[in-house]
């Protein structure tokens, strides 16, 4: 498909944080987009806001008749049940229907693509690298898994020479892409609904790995079996982070490049992990040929990513953290950051599990890594695509928790709970729709420590 004769692009479930950003980069090249969603959220209001047509029914009669077969790309969410009326009538028509994955392919065929792989920390590893490739000048455009905190956007930039992009292991989209340089942060078990156990999405991490035929533009943490230069922190990888230190609540370090030292770089967001994601971005970064001195100026002035260690409420009698954590290995880097940062201090997490299939396939992890915090308030799991499984309930993962400070909560109980505790510093977790409370309880916060 040539997406040039195309004229106008139709969402079916545009309100996701992946469809969203392709919508606003089909916006940005000229293309009408529309779509439809089940329900608003703040992703559509901004949509609408800039200019697209989104209703929140499945009614074939909002879809415009200008929209014919031949000037129409539809793109269709795996998240759309397979009775939607929608989703049936276009494909009836004989309309042109990809997923996200797909069409990500067709963008990064014709450009130069950054590819970044990883059970955890692509949206965090992608969105510096956009960062630092963006204010490098390079006319790149990112689509992002997050809303990037210096942008305000999933969608970094305007460029139609090079792309960066999540490379989604769920579903294998992942090997729909054609990455020019690529790294691969982790390769953990997860998604054992679709690839059944870990073996499996191990072999799926190495296809996509066999996608960079040059093993010097493949980059992986030291220690995972998959050939690449290494990354590492003082453990002697090909690019390796040292003299680490903590000045003014930003890590301050230096680099050990195949070329150079690189000294002093300074980057605000806290955690081993996201300073293994800052040293993969710059490492994608440098071999690309970005100037240093760009390369650590960018990682000086990147803010975040909204629900990644996102600060909501930061004073001296009180943190409020948030983070999208929905897998055990995820919830132990918060934690880990979280002691660093605040050693001493009450910590309560509330935790909303994601998924009944993940959170059977990893129970003992989630009991064990959310055991750590000093209290803990545990909702009910999340379905998303899913329909319940019996005995698979936050009662029964609570029961597995080691921890004599822990209560099961309703959402309507939530912010009373929240309000009730002791803790200074408290962290939102999951990947469901906790983030729409944030605002909530971060004003109920706020009025009650006036």
């Amino acid at each position: 498909m040539n997406l040039n004769q195309i004229h106008n692009v139709y969402f079916i479930g545009i309100g996701g944080i992946g469809m969203s950003a392709l919508a606003r980069y089909f916006q940005n090249i000229g293309k009408n987009v529309s779509g439809y969603d089940k329900t608003p959220t703040m992703l559509t209001d901004e949509l609408i806001a800039g200019g697209m047509q989104i209703h929140f029914e499945d009614n074939v009669s909002f879809i415009s008749e200008s929209y014919t077969v031949e000037n129409t790309l539809v793109v269709v969410t795996p998240a759309v049940p397979k009775d939607h009326s929608e989703w049936n009538y276009l494909k009836n028509k004989g309309f042109t229907i990809k997923k996200r994955a797909e069409v990500l392919g067709l963008i990064t065929k014709d450009t130069f693509c950054f590819a970044v792989a990883g059970t955890h920390g692509k949206t965090t590893t992608s969105s510096i690298l956009g960062h630092i490739l963006y204010e490098s000048g390079a006319d790149v455009t990112a689509f992002l898994g997050g809303i990037v905190e210096n942008y305000h956007s999933n969608l970094i930039g305007k460029g139609k020479t090079i792309s960066v992009v999540e490379a989604d292991e769920f579903d294998r989209s992942f090997l729909h892409l054609h990455p020019d340089i690529a790294c691969v942060t982790s390769m953990d078990a997860d998604h054992l609904d679709i690839y059944g156990d870990t073996s499996a999405i191990e072999d799926s991490f190495r296809e996509f790995a066999d996608k960079v035929s040059d093993k010097t533009k493949l980059f992986v943490p030291k220690g995972l079996p998959l050939e690449g230069l290494t990354v590492g922190i003082n453990n002697g990888a090909t690019y390796t982070a040292k003299n680490i230190r903590v000045e003014n609540s930003s890590y301050v370090f230096d680099v050990e490049t195949p070329s150079e030292t690189i000294k002093n770089i300074a980057f605000g967001l806290p955690g081993h992990h996201n300073l293994m994601n800052a040293l993969m971005a710059l490492a994608m970064a440098k071999t690309f040929g970005t100037p240093t001195i760009d390369i650590a100026n960018a990682l000086a002035s990147f803010k975040g990513v909204q629900r990644r260690f996102s600060y909501q409420i930061k004073s001296e009698n009180l943190v409020y953290i948030d983070d999208y954590a929905h897998h055990p290995t995820e919830i132990n880097a918060v934690h880990q950051a979280v002691r660093e940062l605040y050693p001493n201090q009450k910590v309560l997490a509330i935790f909303q599990p994601h998924l009944f299939s993940r959170t059977k396939d990893f129970a003992d992890g989630f009991a064990e890594s959310l055991a750590q915090f000093d209290e803990l308030l545990l909702m009910d799991i999340y379905p998303a695509r899913e329909l319940p499984m019996e005995g698979i309930t936050s009662e029964w993962l609570l029961s597995m928790v080691k921890n004599d400070n822990k209560k099961l909560v309703r959402k309507s109980e939530l912010i009373d709970e929240i309000l009730n505790s002791t803790a200074t510093i408290i962290v939102t977790i999951g990947a469901g729709d906790i983030g729409e409370m944030v605002p909530e309880i971060k004003s109920e916060l706020l009025l009650a420590n006036k």
